[in-house]
């Protein structure tokens, strides 16, 4: 192995390494609180949400797009699958297509805005976005709704495979898939060939259109699916549930583009870079830092990410 091929496989694994001599560091600190299965699990299983927003976010974003309302639909969707399900005495085997359906419909609007009016698709996620969170006040009246069917509950965070929640394992699942789907079919490389130019993807046969619709449908419906099992992690909805979640998933995104396939926006590298930020979160917790370092550590955390995955995408494109 030459020195290029060092540098390249140290390049795409330093995230791996650094949140390994994390986990050492906050573990030589506080062996007895952090270094125990409870705490690893709760690590693993209390961020599955963030793991499948993030996935949303990157499947856009590779297409050069961006989905700030992703947020709002998990909202939204927490919320209506409250009112469904506890207002309105649905089955959750009722409830949950009916949810799961927003969201596309939700990620086709954005898809159809962006592309039929030429509005860059950060104004128009913005406006949605902002737009859904006034319906999901409207709709719960500014209330928590809860009583969620606790099969919902068991099915998300009871359930437990070597000690995790369930609702990791299915973040893992749709990481697998969406790996595939970039990976090995033609509308992954379709994807990845606008995101690095439209005009030439376009002039290559690729439906550029289609392509970006189809990455804001995929980015509903994952916030949907977030949503669901968000409402299944706390057995309730609240009308802020999501808002939260989108700063770190953009620099989860971000970060995650720096690690397994630098420069890229990729599935692995972006589960990595969840549990990497959450592990520094609950480190610096068991040491007894306050709340605001969280937001300290997740802004710092997109700032350095960005700019790491542009200096690396600015290398790779003068290699060229």
């Amino acid at each position: 192995m030459g020195k290029l091929d060092i540098k390249y496989e140290a390049e795409r694994f330093g995230l791996v390494f650094v949140w390994i001599a994390l986990v050492l560091l906050f573990g030589a600190m506080r062996p007895d609180t952090f270094l125990t299965w409870s705490n690893f699990s709760t690590i693993f299983g209390s961020e599955a949400v963030l793991v499948i927003v993030t996935l949303g976010l990157i499947i856009p974003l590779t297409a050069g797009d961006f989905d700030l309302s992703i947020a709002q639909v998990l909202t939204l969707v927490s919320m209506s699958t409250a009112i469904l399900n506890v207002k309105l005495g649905y089955s959750l085997s009722v409830t949950i297509p009916i949810v799961l359906l927003i969201g596309v419909f939700i990620g086709a609007v954005n898809g159809m805005i962006t592309l039929y009016f030429r509005v860059h698709s950060l104004i128009v996620t913005l406006g949605v976005g902002t737009f859904l969170h006034g319906v999901t006040l409207w709709i719960s009246d500014s209330q928590t709704i809860a009583g969620v069917s606790t099969s919902l509950i068991n099915y998300v965070i009871v359930t437990r495979i070597l000690g995790i929640p369930i609702g990791f394992y299915y973040a893992i699942i749709l990481c697998t898939i969406i790996w595939y789907v970039f990976s090995f079919t033609a509308y992954g490389q379709h994807l990845l060939f606008t995101g690095r130019g439209r005009e030439v993807a376009r002039l290559t046969g690729v439906n550029v259109g289609a392509v970006r619709l189809c990455s804001f449908i995929a980015s509903g419906l994952m916030g949907a699916i977030a949503g669901v099992l968000y409402t299944g992690t706390t057995g309730s909805a609240n009308p802020s549930s999501g808002t939260f979640l989108l700063l770190p998933a953009f620099a989860a995104a971000f970060l995650g583009a720096t690690c397994i396939k630098p420069g890229r926006f990729n599935p692995w590298g972006s589960v990595i870079a969840v549990y990497f930020l959450v592990t520094g979160i609950n480190g610096l917790s068991v040491l007894g830092f306050r709340t605001f370092v969280q937001d300290l550590f997740y802004g710092g955390a997109l700032v350095v990410a960005v700019m790491v995955s542009q200096l690396i995408s600015g290398r790779k494109a003068r290699s060229f």
